[in-house]
């Protein structure tokens, strides 16, 4: 793994990290129309990557080896929501708009849940930066490394407010504003770590990454589908969010585009 990969893969952390760090400038907790704002955002941003950073790739370069054009996106899509909802089913884990867990019953504290269901969130992200990147080093046409790059400032822009969501909430249960900015940037530590095991699975399965790009698509609508968006519409002022939805998407198809 280069330089270059290794920072791309490390950028969205940093975006959850230094959105974690805003638990000690903000003293109350954060305004539930932005909130509504900034899920539809990250919503948005999931949406455009999944269609022009992972779908449209993983077309052309199945166009381009021949055969079915629209099976191995079709194929990889599925599975990926199919192994989202295994994991959403199987973990422990807490929203922070429901009371009730989610996931095998298991003894664990609010904290804990509620870190829990924000890494799921993160999995599928760090998959689809380390398909891009594992794309990008096989030098095929339908990836570049701008693009790969584009995916990852994307994913990053979104993760700022993601994790201040996460942080924020998490200094209402009783804990220091040091202890709920680590684990609002722990949560964040799993995208690298999936975007390094994606690269190296690629990089043994390399005829597989039209179905790899499919399968990081499929999970991230899985997440915006299952949670981002019911949570940003819950309660009054539900339109705002759409308003993010539409906002976020168009900056990340901008930036794919414009970069990739």
């Amino acid at each position: 793994m280069n330089q270059n990969t290794l920072i791309g893969i490390l950028i969205p952390f940093a975006g959850t990290a230094l959105g974690s760090a805003m638990v000690f400038f903000m003293k109350k907790e954060m305004n539930g129309r932005l909130q509504k704002v900034l899920l539809g955002f990250a919503s948005g941003v999931m949406i455009a990557a999944s269609v022009w950073s992972l779908l449209i790739p993983a077309i052309d370069m199945a166009e381009q080896k021949g055969g079915v054009s629209w099976l191995p996106p079709a194929v990889g899509f599925l599975f990926g929501m199919g192994f989202l909802l295994v994991l959403d089913t199987l973990t422990p884990h807490l929203h922070f708009t429901d009371d009730k867990p989610e996931g095998v019953p298991a003894h664990l504290k609010k904290t804990t849940m509620l870190v829990l269901a924000v890494t799921l969130h993160n999995i599928p992200e760090g998959m689809a930066v380390g398909v891009t990147f594992a794309g990008a080093l096989t030098d095929n046409p339908a990836m570049t490394l701008a693009g790969a790059f584009a995916l990852s400032v994307g994913i990053a822009i979104q993760n700022f407010p993601e994790g201040a969501i996460i942080s924020m909430p998490l200094k209402s249960q009783e804990i220091s504003k040091r202890r709920a900015f680590v684990y609002g940037a722990l949560s964040g530590i799993v995208e690298p770590v999936a975007a390094f095991i994606t690269i190296l699975l690629t990089g043994l399965v390399v005829p597989l990454l039209p179905y790899l790009l499919a399968f990081a698509a499929g999970a991230m609508i899985y997440v915006v589908v299952e949670e981002l968006i019911p949570e940003a519409q819950t309660g009054p002022h539900s339109n705002i969010s759409t308003v993010g939805v539409a906002v976020g998407f168009v900056l990340m198809m901008i930036l794919d585009v414009a970069l990739g």
